[in-house]
C-alpha cells in the first residue's frame, strides 16, 4: 500500500502532466487559429472569382501619408517569404531629383513624386490582391472597388517607372521644354539626338549663361 507521501507525489505528477497536455493543446489551438486568420487575410475567397487577365501590369496603391517606405518594405518581405516573386515583380516609390539653390550653392534633392502612393508591377489574382490590400498602411488600389486599374504606357513613361522606347519627333535646332527631372520648366535648344540611348543633348540658358545637358526623351516636350 502506498504511503501518504507516495500518494501525494503521484497526484502532483498527474497534475503536472495534465497541465502540460492542456498547455500543448492550447498552443496548437492558438497556432491553428493564427494560421486560419492568416489564410482568411491573404487567401482568395472561393466566390469572388479571379481578378486580372494573368499578365503583369503596373498598378497604383494608395497609402497613409508617410507610410510609403513602410508599405514597400512590408510587401517586399511578404513576397519573399511566400515565394510570390513571379506574381509581384516590383514595388516602386516614384521619386525625382530637383535642384535647389541656396546662398549660391546648387544642391540636388530627391523627393517623392506622388506622396501617399506606391506603384506595384504585379499579376492581379485573388491572393496577390489580398496580400497587398491587407498590408499595414495600405488604404486601397486605385480603381473601381476591388478591380484595380493598370497604368497606361504613357503614364508609366511619364512617371519614370519603366524605360520604354519613345519615338520623339525633334531635330537639331528645335526648341524644347523640359517637363521632368532637375531642369523641369526650362527651355532648351536641341544640339543632338540619340534615339538608341533615348537622350537629347540640349543647351539651356541659366543664370545668364548657356548650360549643356543631356535629357531623357520622356522628360522632353517639343514646342509647336
Amino acid at each position: 500500500m502506498a504511503t501518504e507521501k507516495e500518494t501525494k507525489d503521484l497526484i502532483e505528477e498527474e497534475i503536472i502532466e495534465t497541465e502540460e497536455t492542456v498547455s500543448e493543446a492550447t498552443a496548437e489551438s492558438d497556432a491553428s487559429e493564427s494560421e486560419s486568420k492568416e489564410r482568411r487575410s491573404f487567401s482568395p475567397l472561393a466566390d469572388e472569382g479571379v481578378r486580372g487577365d494573368g499578365t503583369a501590369k503596373w498598378y497604383v496603391v494608395h497609402t497613409y501619408s508617410g507610410y510609403e517606405n513602410k508599405v514597400k518594405n512590408s510587401i517586399d518581405r511578404m513576397v519573399e517569404y511566400r515565394g510570390m516573386q513571379d506574381r509581384i515583380l516590383e514595388v516602386v516609390i516614384p521619386t525625382e531629383d530637383r535642384v535647389e539653390i541656396k546662398d549660391g550653392v546648387r544642391k540636388v534633392k530627391t523627393r517623392k513624386l506622388f506622396p501617399g502612393y506606391v506603384v506595384i508591377k504585379m499579376i492581379v489574382d485573388n491572393e496577390t490582391w489580398y496580400l497587398v490590400r491587407n498590408t499595414e498602411g495600405v488604404t486601397g488600389f486605385v480603381g473601381h472597388g476591388s478591380d484595380p486599374i493598370p497604368l497606361t504606357k504613357e503614364e508609366i513613361v511619364r512617371m519614370g517607372i519603366e524605360k520604354m522606347k519613345i519615338d520623339l519627333d525633334i531635330e537639331v535646332g528645335d526648341t524644347i521644354r523640359i517637363i521632368g527631372g532637375v531642369f523641369e520648366g526650362q527651355l532648351g535648344i536641341v544640339e543632338g539626338v540619340n534615339p538608341e540611348k533615348q537622350i537629347v543633348k540640349v543647351k539651356i540658358s541659366m543664370f545668364g549663361r548657356d548650360t549643356p545637358a543631356e535629357i531623357e526623351f520622356a522628360q522632353v516636350s517639343k514646342l509647336r
